[in-house]
Parts: structure tokens; C-alpha cells; sequence
């Protein structure tokens, strides 16, 4: 599988500095940085179970957010966290 992971940390207080680095360090053991805070990662379905529970433990779900991208086949992409993103298939209200 071909994933792309990026994600955003409140770093406001100690325990999200912590996050942060647990989060850059987990995705680091699967993959290569891409930027600062993405990172391209291919690994066996098996490993991807391992690395998304392992990311989601660290995960404060009002504070910080995950997006993965998936990248083989059908993309599609999942979000975990705090500020869902805009459907850019639905209606634009102004």
C-alpha cells in the first residue's frame, strides 16, 4: 500500500510536544519524510494496521488531526480529528 500521512499537533503544552514526536517517530519507522509534517509511506496491509493503531493511540481527537491518503487504486483518503475537512463534491453556501 502507498500512503501519504500528514498531520497537525496542538503544540500549546508539553503533552503535545510529546504527541507530535511520537507521531513524527511512528510515521518515520514506516516511511520517508516528505515535509515537515508528511510523510510517504509503503508498506503491507499487515504493517499499515499496526502504524494507523499506533497513530491513532497517540491521537487527541479535539486537538490534533490525521489525514491519510491513499494512494494505490481507488484513492480515497481518511481524516481523524478535529476540523473536517470541506466536501468539495457537495454545495458551496456563501
Amino acid at each position: 500500500m502507498r500512503i501519504l500521512i500528514g498531520y497537525d499537533v496542538c503544540t500549546l503544552e508539553p503533552e503535545g510536544r510529546r504527541r507530535l514526536r511520537r507521531i513524527c517517530q511512528a510515521c518515520k519507522d514506516y516511511g520517508q519524510r516528505v515535509q515537515k509534517s508528511l510523510f510517504e509511506i509503503e508498506v503491507a496491509q499487515r504493517h499499515w494496521v499496526e502504524l494507523r493503531d499506533r497513530l491513532l493511540r497517540v491521537l487527541v481527537e479535539g486537538e490534533d488531526s490525521l489525514r491519510f491518503y491513499f494512494l494505490d487504486g481507488d484513492t480515497r483518503v481518511e481524516h481523524h480529528g478535529q476540523a473536517k475537512p470541506v466536501d468539495l463534491d457537495g454545495p458551496l453556501i456563501f
